[in-house]
């Protein structure tokens, strides 16, 4: 059995006169010969190659009591073999890191795909799917393909693949920080074996190809786990399949993560700490509105609080707060589902998205009678969503006395730090995006250049930029009044609002972002 105490091992390898290693350095040891060992194998024994001198191979074990993987790594490798005494959690590292580096590129694998290896893709249908991802060196050509390609998603920080089908090609594709790039261009007739394999991995009815399907599944890749949400739908020319991947290990980020400024930062906390109203966030689909809801939920959790929510589909499980499915084929709808959770007591209530008239009506209503409801539209502003929802049918009088605060935001793609330069804008640039070209800290502008880290796009990462509306008297009058949303909008900006397109420019003098990233996420903003 294992020791996981280090101070233990330490004795350990005293009493016995064994060698410790507190830490392992990579390549000590000729790759060649750790590869002739599963992963499997390496991570049930907690053991891994260490140093080779002669013909003498050390491996490091945290148990050097349990001698009988020691004669099969000798056999395998036909070398002697001494022990060293490490711990159990360095060992781990050690081996995800030795075949993060090693793993194959799926280029690698579609060379040495026949047709007659496809057989074996059906075959394993209750395969353990929580086995390491990376452990393919027993697997089906098809089964390590897709293995790859998920473990490659994962090492670019995809958040999406897509498999998509046409006549005479298949394109594998990764959404990264929002943008689609293309990766990789399998043969066409190893499609179906891919989108099979996919299906059997979520459960899925792999005869049938008319109908779309949704699934999901669990994979592990080192020591994290992914959920992954999977999308099939038919095509012209087949199935057409996307994958969403969930990093069930990423830690939620906290409001003052989130890319807001001080000022702004200040507004939201005080509007999420009211006892009752409505909060809305909005934006297109992708532009984190669930990650700000999540996290004005996580800041305002307490044991004396009791937070419900109703989510399409529930993307992170959140301690300490009830989290409901939508599930429309049974009648579970958002509607429905606030219907119900009024009745479980609740202090706030998050409802994933006001979809339509009757839940928007229940929303208010909740509001009204004691509860603090967070929600998200699909609107392009914050001005808009006042407007959408006076034309689903709310009264102005409801939406006035109910509404709180409205947080509009985007995702722009920060630049990566790794080749951040300076450089000088073109003023017509610096003018359409609202920064006055004679402002002193135009001079500090930057932009990636394009380095292995960033993939040679020149960004890494994301941040929001926001625009928030508070609404007070003012903006009240002007929604009994059933103002539009440019009257709106334009009151708020007199009373201090800062727009989207502002945000963004005070992220591109701060050396955030880039103007082109702020032009290509505000571009409906333009009048």
């Amino acid at each position: 059995m294992a020791i996981k105490d280090n101070g233990n091992l330490k004795s350990v390898s005293e009493r016995l006169n064994i060698p410790y290693l507190d830490k392992i350095k990579d390549g000590g040891v000729d790759p060649s010969i750790v590869s002739k060992i599963p992963m499997s194998f390496l991570k049930k024994y907690k053991l891994i190659p260490v140093s080779k001198r002669d013909n003498v191979l050390t491996i490091a074990v945290s148990d050097p009591l349990n001698l009988y993987p020691v004669d099969d790594i000798r056999l395998l490798t036909g070398l002697e073999v001494e022990v060293a005494v490490c711990g159990e959690e360095e060992i781990i590292k050690a081996i995800n890191r030795f075949h993060h580096l090693e793993a194959e590129s799926p280029e690698e694998v579609i060379e040495d795909l026949t047709e007659e290896g496809l057989e074996e893709t059906f075959a394993i249908k209750e395969e353990e799917l929580l086995d390491d991802l990376l452990d393919v060196a027993h697997k089906a050509p098809i089964i390590k393909l897709v293995n790859l390609i998920l473990f490659q998603a994962v090492r670019e920080r995809a958040s999406d693949i897509h498999i998509e089908p046409f006549e005479k090609t298949l394109r594998v594709r990764f959404r990264i920080d929002g943008i689609l790039y293309d990766t990789l261009s399998p043969p066409k007739k190893f499609h179906q074996a891919i989108v099979s394999r996919v299906k059997v991995m979520s459960h899925l009815n792999i005869a049938e190809r008319r109908l779309p399907q949704d699934g999901r599944t669990s994979i592990k890749i080192g020591d994290k786990e992914f959920d992954i949400r999977v999308s099939i739908v038919p095509t012209a020319f087949g199935e057409r399949v996307v994958l969403r991947l969930l990093d069930k290990s990423s830690i939620l980020l906290g409001l003052e993560e989130l890319g807001l400024s001080k000022e702004r930062l200040d507004k939201f906390n005080a509007a999420i700490r009211h006892s009752h109203g409505i909060i809305l966030v909005t934006g297109p689909t992708g532009s984190g509105k669930t990650t700000t809801l999540y996290a004005a939920l996580s800041t305002i959790n307490s044991s004396d609080k009791n937070i419900i929510t109703v989510e399409d589909p529930v993307e992170y499980q959140l301690p300490g707060i009830g989290q409901i499915q939508v599930q429309p084929k049974i009648g579970l709808t958002f509607a429905n589902g606030l219907r119900s959770i009024l009745r479980q007591d609740p202090n706030i209530m998050m409802v994933g998205e006001i979809r339509d008239t009757e839940t928007a009506e229940i929303a208010i209503h909740a509001s009204l009678t004691g509860h603090l409801v967070f929600s998200t539209l699909h609107t392009n502003d914050s001005s808009g969503s006042i407007t959408r929802l006076l034309d689903m049918g709310i009264e102005p009088y409801l939406a006035s006395s109910s509404l709180i605060a409205i947080m509009a935001q985007r995702l722009v793609r920060t630049t990566c730090t790794g080749c951040k330069e300076p450089y000088k804008p073109e003023e017509e640039a610096l003018k359409e995006i609202g920064i006055d070209p004679t402002n002193i800290k135009v001079k500090n502008l930057y932009r990636g250049n394009g380095c292995p880290l960033c993939l040679k796009t020149g960004y890494r990462n994301r941040t929001g930029i926001y625009e928030m509306l508070v609404i007070d008297q003012d903006i009240r009058n002007l929604i009994l009044n059933r103002a539009d949303s440019n009257t709106i909008k334009k009151k708020a900006q007199e009373k201090g609002m800062i727009t989207l397109r502002e945000d963004g420019a005070k992220k591109v003098l701060e050396g955030i972002t880039t103007i082109e990233e702020v032009l290509r996420v505000t571009q409906e903003d333009i009048e």
